[in-house]
């Protein structure tokens, strides 16, 4: 059935739950796993000083951010290789579904494993929906857990 399975986390504890299916089911299946995290950008604004950051300040930020998303993706190899899962945990930066679907057709991945926020309303229309974009703009079967 599936063979590569693209779990998309965010480090958040509602995407927990899509990175323990995702391997829950590549451990059943005999799939191996792609773990993906992407750091978006972010304005380059101080928020203390509300002026433009500096350019150490920009790369200090997105040290950090990449930093983080690291550690998010070798939690989920951590987590993989419990499960005895083979694994390749990576990272992207910028527009978030742009890049988990890229990922996943450079990485000949079969399924997509990601969460959904659940944001309604107004919400939803003001900060959008990245697995909404993943589901429109990808013809690879995407797996959404709530």
């Amino acid at each position: 059935m599936y063979q590569h399975i693209l779990i998309c986390t965010d480090g958040s504890a509602l995407s927990h739950k899509a990175v323990s299916n995702g391997i829950a089911l590549a451990a059943a299946l005999g799939a191996q796993v792609l773990a993906y995290t992407v750091v978006p950008k972010y304005p380059h604004w101080n928020s203390d000083t509300r002026m433009p950051m500096t350019q150490s300040e920009t790369a200090n930020f997105e040290n950090e951010r990449a930093m983080e998303a690291q550690a998010i993706v070798d939690a989920v190899r951590e987590e993989a290789h419990e499960r005895d899962v083979k694994i390749i945990a990576l990272t992207g930066k910028g527009a978030i579904a742009e890049n988990i679907i890229r990922a996943a057709k450079k990485h000949h991945c079969d399924l997509i494993v990601m969460a959904s926020h659940g944001r309604k309303g107004m919400q939803r229309l003001l900060l959008g929906s990245e697995t909404l974009d993943v589901l429109t703009h990808t013809h690879i079967p995407v797996l959404v857990l709530r």
